[in-house]
């Protein structure tokens, strides 16, 4: 318990990280009049036929003297021109933008409509100087700007601030905490009761509710976030970053608990005595690999939040962080599998093989579930994939935490198990003791 717990102080005193801004669908600040080409002001996905960009500027004047507007590319067009052999001049890319929109108002509406399906579009302020490379201007007047981008909403009014990437997220969310919130009025007093009583599974229980505690937590912050969202484009960026740093200590938690289980920290590294029949202790080395692997989750989970601003436990999967810790997670599947692999093909008993089994089928689905999705995502077009990652790795590791709780609620298995004589599961350093398996 004590690393997840050092662990968890680390990140907190790391600076408040989680406090970065959120890229909202409503967006305020400044254009600026300098040169060297066109200053990125939005990134979003329309859909329907009456989607609409709404821009408000405080400096009328100054937008017409600079000859100020907004270009809008779709995306795929956008990346065509930058990869393009073609030597484009700054002009000649400009002008090869689908929508133009000149600021001449206070107010003004785009609407963007005949869109065959979602896509995502980049939205960009273009001015007089843009193309002069080496231009600038430090007595130019700024201008404030608020923009909102909005989708129609089933009855094709654009009011909705999502993008449809993100579109069903906020029901999803919804739906999710109503499951925790039933589960727990049925279940929670019998699980406290057994943790209450001690006895062989108390320690696991105790971690697992702790990780499931957390899970619920960021399932209830992301609700809360889109709730917000879904008002004013902007949600409640801090409370959107607590439900990922949740997600992050729910994940540290359930790396640790079963990299424990699987080296035999708490199940059949000896026989114990009936007074302490489980126990939760380690030799340096199964401690120094527990530590090794958590950190380095640990750290790649932070450095995936922090090279995506979106406020998204799973994010799309282009960065080195995101990378590796799908690969993180692909080598402790396997480690996993291939140790448990050789238990179950010499163990003799049916009972204990069931509980190895079973075991196996809820660790496994815990660490693949992520790269999976990720990999099936490719399959989606681009505004489906986030939404494919997201809700599959939630619904996934949600039942792999029933697996788990289901197997260590049966007591009897779980006893039998538990107070094995002898070492039998993968991972397993134990002095003094002539078996010892590794992978």
């Amino acid at each position: 318990m004590g690393c997840p717990l050092w662990l968890l102080c680390m990140a907190l005193s790391s600076g408040g990280w989680w406090l970065r801004g959120a890229q909202g669908k409503t967006l305020r600040g400044r254009f600026s009049g300098a040169g060297g080409g066109a200053q990125p002001a939005a990134r979003f996905q329309f859909h329907g036929d009456h989607a609409v960009l709404y821009v408000r500027i405080n400096n009328v004047a100054a937008a017409v003297g600079r000859e100020a507007r907004l270009h809008l590319f779709q995306a795929q067009e956008w990346l065509k021109l930058q990869d393009s052999t073609l030597d484009h001049s700054c002009g000649e890319k400009l002008s090869k933008a689908q929508l133009t929109m000149p600021m001449n108002h206070t107010e003004q509406n785009l609407t963007v409509s005949q869109i065959p399906y979602p896509e995502t579009w980049y939205v960009f302020y273009v001015d007089k100087f843009t193309c002069e490379e080496n231009y600038e201007n430090s007595e130019s007047e700024e201008i404030q700007f608020e923009m909102m981008l909005l989708n129609p909403d089933a009855e094709g009014n654009p009011i909705d601030h999502f993008s449809a990437g993100e579109s069903g997220l906020h029901e999803f969310f919804f739906l999710l905490v109503l499951a925790y919130f039933v589960t727990a009025c049925i279940c929670a007093q019998s699980l406290w009761q057994t943790l209450k009583k001690g006895g062989p599974m108390h320690t696991v229980l105790k971690v697992l509710s702790i990780a499931l505690f957390f899970q619920a937590g960021s399932a209830f912050a992301n609700y809360l976030h889109f709730s917000s969202y879904a008002k004013d484009g902007i949600g409640a960026p801090f409370v959107g970053s607590l439900a990922e740093l949740c997600d992050i200590i729910c994940q540290i938690q359930m790396l640790y608990l079963l990299l424990s289980l699987c080296m035999g920290w708490t199940i059949g590294r000896m026989k114990k005595s009936q007074s302490r029949p489980l126990q939760w202790d380690s030799t340096p080395i199964s401690t120094g690999i527990a530590v090794v692997v958590v950190v380095t989750q640990s750290v790649l989970l932070i450095w995936e939040q922090l090279e995506d601003t979106n406020h998204h436990s799973y994010h799309s999967h282009h960065s080195l962080a995101s990378g590796l810790l799908i690969g993180l997670r692909v080598c402790l599947s396997l480690s996993l599998a291939c140790g448990l692999y050789q238990i179950i093909t010499v163990e003799r008993s049916t009972l204990k093989r069931q509980f190895y089994i079973t075991f196996a089928k809820g660790c496994i689905l815990w660490f693949l579930c992520h790269p999976g999705l990720a990999t099936i995502s490719v399959l989606f077009r681009d505004y489906q994939r986030e939404k494919v990652i997201t809700i599959g790795v939630i619904l996934c590791q949600s039942v792999s935490m029933v697996i788990l709780y289901r197997l260590f609620l049966s007591h009897s298995l779980y006893w039998e198990v538990s107070s094995l004589s002898s070492v039998t599961l993968p991972l397993t350093v134990a002095s003094g003791h002539k078996s010892r398996h590794y992978f």
